[in-house]
């Protein structure tokens, strides 16, 4: 659906939106903290949680502006736009985005899939009824993701995976898996991987959950040994794997590029929860004239960060190439989260202890775990220094001194 672009037209759809998720959204999750990690981490949700998910599923707005032929919202920008601030009005969130399925696997199955695997795969996805992980980290392939070793075999009528995968975030409890395969080990390093859809369900795949600091952790050593794909689990074309997971990427850095900038509470502004903590002055600012000061910063970056991301998305329309933006997106987003968690624990003072306990609320509780798990931004995803060397060689177009002579 094309961009509709009259007043009235945008408030006829936000009236509807706003209707709908006033009838749909429980009341019991409304304020509720938490939830998404809830969502990634753990099995499959119950109760409202997920009475919200099939909701959405049905509806197609987890998927907004997904196609309506593979049960998408089949909403235009401008909708999407205005579905999220209605949802946001009413603190409501999008049960279905916790999961890769929708953030990466899926829009790279639109751009990349045949028409049967998209019947097959996309409908699940919409509706919430399946989960995905990704298959991309090896022990001696992380950052260097191009290393990677896993092997794949032709058997015929279908694919024999062995190998292994590591910080696969919630393989435990996933359907399927996208994964990056070697297939042709003899050519070099970045043309001989394919991308494959696997079936979770076999013999031949174990998962072993890796704990955190930070309590509940999503990701797994994920072992393949004489696992199967179908002869047409190959997503793209065969030994042209790098291109289709470059751009799963895109779509992960889009995701995971999207921070906030208010912290605290769901709904609590931060330089609102600083003010009720520490206190205002005459003219009713912020007392502590230094954490001001980091606060305006922040806030700052946060606002350049929201329009390099807007910039982004732009860019992104009606292109399968991975832009410039998204590399520094990344980087800009892990600074903006970790100094918000850092200025949000600053702020609680003794509450910011609270790693567990009586003692302390769920909110405080909350806010470290997530202070705690933030702190791997810097390394998933491609770490802080592998990107500063991205945006170095390929965007500042600097010497690569990382070149072995």
């Amino acid at each position: 659906m094309a961009d509709f672009g009259t007043d009235l037209e945008v408030e006829t759809f936000r009236t509807e939106a706003r209707n709908w998720l006033e009838a749909n959204f429980p009341q019991s999750l409304r304020g509720a903290t938490g939830i998404a990690n809830a969502l990634m981490d753990g099995p499959a949700p119950t109760g409202d949680i997920q009475l919200w998910k099939e909701r959405m599923g049905a509806k197609g707005w987890g998927t907004p502006t997904w196609p309506a032929q593979y049960g998408g919202g089949g909403l235009s920008a401008q909708q999407a736009r205005v579905l999220q601030q209605e949802m946001s009005r009413i603190g409501a969130f999008n049960p279905l985005m916790a999961g890769m399925g929708v953030t990466m696997i899926g829009p790279t199955i639109l751009d990349y899939g045949t028409e049967e695997q998209k019947q097959k795969h996309i409908p699940p996805i919409v509706r919430g009824d399946v989960r995905w992980c990704v298959g991309y980290s090896e022990p001696n392939a992380g950052s260097d993701l191009a290393s990677l070793q896993m092997k794949c075999e032709d058997a015929g009528d279908h694919w024999v995976v062995n190998g292994q995968k590591i910080w696969t975030s919630g393989a435990q409890y996933s359907d399927w898996c996208g994964c990056l395969v070697r297939t042709d080990p003899t050519a070099k390093k970045h043309d001989g991987i394919t991308f494959l859809l696997v079936d979770m369900h076999q013999p031949g795949i174990e998962t072993r959950p890796i704990a955190l600091i930070a309590g509940a952790s999503p990701f797994c050593e994920t072992f393949f040994t004489d696992a199967r794909a179908e002869s047409d689990a190959v997503l793209g074309k065969l030994n042209n794997g790098w291109t289709v997971g470059k751009r799963l990427l895109q779509h992960e850095r889009a995701s995971q590029t999207g921070a906030p900038s208010g912290g605290g509470a769901r709904g609590t502004p931060l330089p609102d929860m600083a003010k009720a903590a520490v206190g205002v002055d005459a003219d009713g600012r912020l007392s502590d004239l230094d954490l001001r000061t980091r606060l305006s910063r922040h806030q700052m970056d946060a606002k350049a960060h929201g329009l390099t991301l807007a910039r982004a998305a732009a860019e992104a329309r009606g292109s399968s190439s991975p832009s410039n933006a998204a590399s520094v997106l990344k980087n800009s987003a892990t600074v903006v989260a970790q100094t918000r968690a850092e200025l949000t624990l600053e702020i609680m003072g003794y509450g910011g202890l609270g790693w567990g306990g009586e003692g302390f609320t769920q909110d405080q509780i909350d806010a470290v775990r997530g202070w705690l798990s933030g702190k791997a931004m810097s390394i998933y995803g491609g770490s802080v220094e592998i990107q500063n060397n991205i945006i170095s060689k390929r965007i500042l177009g600097l010497p690569d001194t990382t070149a072995s002579t």
